[in-house]
């Protein structure tokens, strides 16, 4: 009988996905589910040829110095690279894979759930509801604002983006982008881009952060930035959350300058900035871009054909380094 190879895997993964794994693989699975530190990460991974990782685990250049020699690959359960020293793995020989497209749609509906969430002031009716606190229907009670006919502006016109985009025309908004490159018109459909982000600030009444997280992103909503947009304008971010300044955008959100925002992402999550706990014009979920099972599936499949590719001496279809 052939050897399995030996995989860890650090999190627990939807069902099927552990399945998959657990035939596949001599796998070491994480059943409980713990978080696993550097050093856990590093005496779990002794004797195996890869590790199926997720963003919570942080592989910084000194990790990825001590990991066992005998490890061939980090397949990571995400997108997003910015948990993996990419440089330091490609100096160690190791192969980094991804899983991209999948999570493509299920991230841009979040995206939609909370621009009309936050326009629509779904928090401060629905705590209402909750609290017992409503007395019938007025009015002006609630007042929010209406999508269409406004400026959309997405920051990052990538496959999200452009997802975001189409699911925004069918609320009859005008798409305005940056981009570090501009799409082709197959691509733009219509959307109107511009050159600087800056540009793109001045005309967006809502605000979609589609971009990765970069040195070059990282806080890049912050006060100069905010002082941009339209008065009334209501931000939402799916990205990560470092690509905003948390004191500024709290700031403009209890001064009036925005009128609301909806965050699925946060930086240093799950501890979050606490001044968004007693903000009522904010929509905050816990990180559910990706969160239905068909996705979270589609993104463990992805995990294990990068491994089977690798353990059959094929170049994976994911990689990044």
């Amino acid at each position: 009988m052939a050897v399995k190879p030996v995989v860890l895997v650090t999190r627990k993964l939807p069902d099927a996905v552990m399945a998959r794994a657990a035939a596949s693989y001599d796998a070491r699975l994480n059943e409980a589910d713990e978080q696993l530190g550097p050093d856990d990460v590093i005496a779990r991974a002794q004797g195996c040829d890869a590790i199926l990782c997720c963003s919570t685990e942080k592989f910084p250049a000194d990790v990825i110095a001590r990991l066992p020699g005998g490890l061939r690959a980090i397949a990571t359960f995400s997108v997003g690279l910015e948990h993996i020293d990419l440089e330091a793995a490609k100096v160690r020989g190791l192969i980094v894979t991804n899983t991209p497209e999948v999570l493509t749609d299920s991230t841009a509906d979040i995206t939609l759930l909370l621009l009309l969430a936050a326009a629509r002031r779904a928090y401060e009716g629905e705590r209402m509801l909750r609290q017992d606190a409503w007395s019938g229907w007025t009015p002006t009670q609630l007042l929010g604002v209406h999508l269409g006919a406004k400026r959309l502006g997405i920051l990052g016109m990538g496959r999200i983006g452009r997802a975001v985009a189409r699911r925004a025309r069918g609320f009859d908004m005008e798409i305005h982008y940056h981009n570090r490159n501009r799409l082709e018109a197959g691509l733009e459909q219509g959307a109107v881009y511009h050159e600087s982000a800056e540009d793109l600030l001045k005309v967006s009444q809502f605000l979609a952060l589609n971009a990765p997280a970069t040195p070059a992103t990282e806080r890049f909503l912050n006060r100069a930035r905010i002082a941009l947009l339209p008065d009334g304008a209501i931000v939402v971010n799916t990205a990560r959350g470092a690509l905003v300044d948390d004191e500024a955008l709290q700031e403009a959100l209890k001064s009036g300058k925005l009128a609301a925002a909806g965050l699925d992402v946060f930086e240093g999550e799950p501890n979050i900035h606490a001044g968004y706990r007693s903000l009522d014009n904010v929509f905050i979920l816990p990180h559910l871009g990706s969160a239905t099972l068909e996705t979270r599936n589609a993104m463990g499949f992805k995990c294990c054909d990068n491994l089977d590719a690798i353990f059959a001496g094929k170049d994976p279809p994911d990689r990044v380094v």
